[in-house]
């Protein structure tokens, strides 16, 4: 059986996601789509407004056969870590195929930018020399390119796409990479007609303002008890305020921790925290993360035991989906989770308590659903 790879957040699942996947399924109607989506936590350090469970069941209602869970450790990180993870599930599942949404459309210069980056001492030295500059990484990154390979690269999913195709060659992955052209602006902070990003569509959530035209009908009956990263806020607060020690928690660095402890007392939401220690070094998306991995509790220490992929746990996959794992798992050299029982992985371990800090917010029992069995879509369930 032949297979393809779709790594995406569904943060929520909208109508660019749903073109995404349908052009996939025109162009290879009989292979296996398969999802790695992250758990409760997004690379971007924010909460998810629905749950995994429930994004579960819209990606398979949509379109979806198999959803494997991204853990946290790689789904909160930055582009690299994420990729690595991501891209090193869909190997372990023998996938033929990655297809990421892509502003430039251009595998070409994407594999060029990629292969520019991987031992390349040359490269390695400019990103040094323009951070003495005061430029914080991306930037150093982004100008070291410029200088090797005259190409320029600033939007986000070309930026994701790179460090997949990073991850892909430097680990010769057998999977083949393809691009299809995103058809809306992921910094859009407000709604269009019909293809809005995930970020506007968010806010105008917040606000109580319809969606209905940016969301497959689908979508519409899962947007009720959402949840938003200042829900948790006073939490994070708390603990800000009275661990002794924030350095040891992951991307905790340089002293930051210091105007962390000062800032806190001022800030009433997330984003005046940010936007207090946001400086040419840390941008907000350093921050955010910072900020999620102190409210998990994901301490430098443990980050540094989970380097890899230990075990592929299902969220969900229908009867394509299932068939398809059964043909393969033979092959698989890491457990595969479909239940959760005693014989428990570390990640794994983590994972759950950090779905207990999700659910302080949305109290629906979802430590409850981590150790029922996986969502099954029946054939024809639906239509």
């Amino acid at each position: 059986m032949k297979s393809i790879g779709i790594i995406a957040e569904y943060n929520p699942f909208h109508n660019g996601h749903l073109y995404h996947l349908k052009k996939i399924k025109e162009l290879y109607p009989d292979y296996t789509i398969i999802l790695v989506m992250n758990g409760n936590f997004t690379e971007r350090g924010d909460i998810t407004i629905i749950d995994k469970w429930k994004r579960t069941e819209i990606a398979l209602k949509l379109g979806i056969d198999l959803v494997i869970e991204l853990p946290y450790p790689f789904a909160t990180q930055s582009a690299d870590y994420f990729s690595y993870g991501a891209i090193t599930i869909l190997e372990k599942l023998k996938v033929d195929k990655v297809i990421f949404g892509s502003e430039s459309d251009n595998l070409e210069d994407l594999e060029l930018i990629a292969k520019t980056q991987i031992n390349n001492a040359e490269f390695d030295k400019l990103v040094k020399i323009y951070s003495k500059f005061g430029n914080n990484y991306p930037t150093a990154i982004s100008k070291a390119i410029f200088d090797l390979t005259n190409k320029k690269i600033t939007t986000p999913n070309d930026l994701l796409g790179v460090s997949y195709l990073k991850t892909i060659i430097k680990n010769n992955y057998n999977i083949k990479a393809e691009t299809i052209k995103r058809i809306n602006n992921y910094h859009d902070t407000e709604l269009n007609n019909t293809f809005s990003s995930a970020t506007s569509i968010r806010e105008a959530l917040k606000s109580n303002k319809s969606i209905q035209n940016q969301v497959p009908n689908e979508v519409i009956p899962y947007l009720d008890n959402l949840h938003f990263i200042d829900d948790y806020f006073n939490i994070l607060k708390y603990k800000i305020i009275t661990e002794d020690d924030l350095s040891i928690y992951q991307t905790v660095d340089e002293g930051i921790e210091t105007i962390l402890k000062k800032e806190i007392l001022n800030a009433s939401n997330y984003d005046e925290l940010i936007k207090s220690i946001k400086s040419k070094r840390y941008t907000y998306n350093k921050i955010s993360r910072m900020l999620i991995h102190i409210l998990c509790n994901l301490t430098k220490e443990k980050a540094n035991l989970f380097k890899d992929i230990t075990y592929l746990r299902i969220l969900g996959f229908n009867d394509k989906g299932r068939i398809y794992l059964n043909s393969i798992k033979k092959e698989i050299n890491i457990p595969i989770i479909s239940k959760i029982t005693k014989e428990k992985d570390k990640m794994l371990e983590f994972e759950i308590e950090t779905t207990k800090i999700y659910d302080i917010i949305s109290n629906e029992n979802l430590i409850k659903k981590e150790f029922e069995r996986i969502i099954y879509l029946k054939e024809n369930e639906n239509d």
